[in-house]
């Protein structure tokens, strides 16, 4: 990620176990730490909602609302603004934590480690009539009867597992290709 050190431009400059830039010439330290990261699984009562993502990585793959908690951001606060800004709809406050998973984002030539926290929120009666899409994050939703999504198209891992948790309690049997 850093050829030079910011700090004195230097070198020298190293990245030590996946996790922190030093520089040995100023005493520059930057730590690479995990960034929190969450995604709302919006069930319907018969289906799940997954948006078709507008931009990398993985352009046109299936996803969850959500995206990256703000600096001062709490989880739930993080995923409320992120459900705005990328569907026009607030989910509210009655989302429920049902799990976390670590997950690989790369971005621009840099690979961000993230842990994912899933929420859920049901919202009978939700269509695509009620969201104003973000055409920048999201090219089109998809209203899927849960034993019919598509593992294989869904863009991150942490995601394929998020909805295999949510999925296993309900014992709804699920495929892997449509």
């Amino acid at each position: 990620m850093f050829q030079f050190c910011p700090s004195c431009a230097s070198r020298n400059i190293s990245f030590e176990r996946n996790t922190v830039f030093r520089c040995p010439d100023c005493g520059f330290v930057f730590y690479h730490n995990t960034a929190a990261a969450t995604g709302c699984v919006i069930s319907t009562g018969e289906t799940l909602m997954l948006i078709v993502r507008a931009k990398e990585p993985a352009r046109g793959a299936l996803a969850l609302p959500g995206g990256f908690v703000n600096p001062g951001e709490g989880a739930v606060e993080g995923l409320r603004r992120e459900c705005v800004e990328e569907i026009g709809w607030d989910p509210g406050p009655e989302l429920s934590l049902f799990a976390s998973f670590p997950n690989v984002y790369p971005y621009q030539n840099i690979t961000y480690h993230t842990c994912d926290l899933f929420f859920t929120v049901s919202a009978p009666g939700l269509t695509e009539q009620d969201l104003r899409l973000d055409p920048r994050e999201i090219s089109a939703v998809r209203f899927v009867q849960p034993g019919d999504i598509n593992f294989d198209a869904l863009a991150f891992d942490s995601t394929r597992r998020a909805i295999r948790a949510f999925l296993t309690p309900l014992d709804i049997p699920h495929k892997d290709t449509i």
